[in-house]
């Protein structure tokens, strides 16, 4: 099946709501940030992230491993389009589609800018290695497994 092409510095030229279905996926900068587990404080509502990953989640690659069937297989996945301010929340912000919602440029690591896709994770954005899947840690751990990466706002 083939793809239709992507147009030049679409990120750029477009909205997010004029972008086709290969350029919204083109967006993905792949660091599997969006796929990591989050907990929500109930009284302040600040979302907190974990180094604990969805089990589809590729730990290697940052990648899905079942992504066209995702939602059925995981119902509480976070899928993005639409983008709504709901959404917004749990989205790092390093995430293309929350940097261009909030009016900033691609980050010069993204792949559309680099040229190359692992420079998300060269630069230290991306989560491949550094996460573990849900079904090897308990429940009861998330708290523990807190993180912050300083690179987040880059």
């Amino acid at each position: 099946m083939p793809t239709e092409p992507l147009r030049v510095k679409f990120w750029e030229r477009y909205s997010l709501e004029e972008l086709s279905d290969a350029e919204w996926e083109a967006l993905c900068d792949g660091c599997g940030r969006c796929c990591l587990l989050k907990l929500e404080d109930e009284d302040t509502e600040e979302v907190h992230i974990t180094d604990v990953s969805c089990v589809l989640l590729n730990t290697e690659t940052c990648r899905c491993s079942q992504y066209s069937k995702r939602k059925s297989i995981v119902p509480e996945c976070l899928n993005v389009k639409p983008l709504d301010a709901d959404k917004l929340r749990w989205l790092p912000s390093s995430c293309a589609y929350k940097r261009l919602h909030e009016g900033r440029p691609l980050a010069n690591w993204h792949p559309l800018i680099s040229q190359d896709p692992n420079s998300v994770h060269a630069a230290g954005i991306g989560m491949a290695g550094r996460c573990v899947p849900e079904n090897k840690v308990p429940i009861h751990e998330l708290p523990e497994r807190l993180v912050e990466w300083p690179k987040d706002e880059e």
